[in-house]
């Protein structure tokens, strides 16, 4: 294995742990337990988890009618889109 197809293994298991997590906080919001905070939601999108955030919130239904997270997860995706170019593309790596 590369180091890019390791970089983007990482990436895409992190971003499949932001997509689980925005499912636990909606089941968590459904049932009215301890909810994660809102800035973790919007940090862990913005570290490359953008693609798993948005699809968490389509999935889940969650944190939809907010503008701030779909301006964030738009930000993240065009954030983890260039960074995946750039590995493989830029010939960096």
């Amino acid at each position: 294995m590369t180091i890019k197809e390791m970089i983007t293994a990482i990436i895409t298991l992190w971003n499949l742990l932001v997509f689980a997590s925005y499912g636990w906080d909606k089941y968590c919001a459904v049932r009215n337990r301890w909810r994660l905070p809102e800035k973790f939601l919007l940090l862990e999108s913005l570290l490359l988890g953008g693609l798993g955030a948005w699809l968490g919130g389509q999935v889940f239904h969650h944190k939809t009618r907010k503008w701030y997270f779909q301006l964030i997860w738009w930000l993240s995706l065009a954030i983890l889109g260039s960074v995946l170019y750039w590995i493989w593309k830029g010939g960096v790596l």
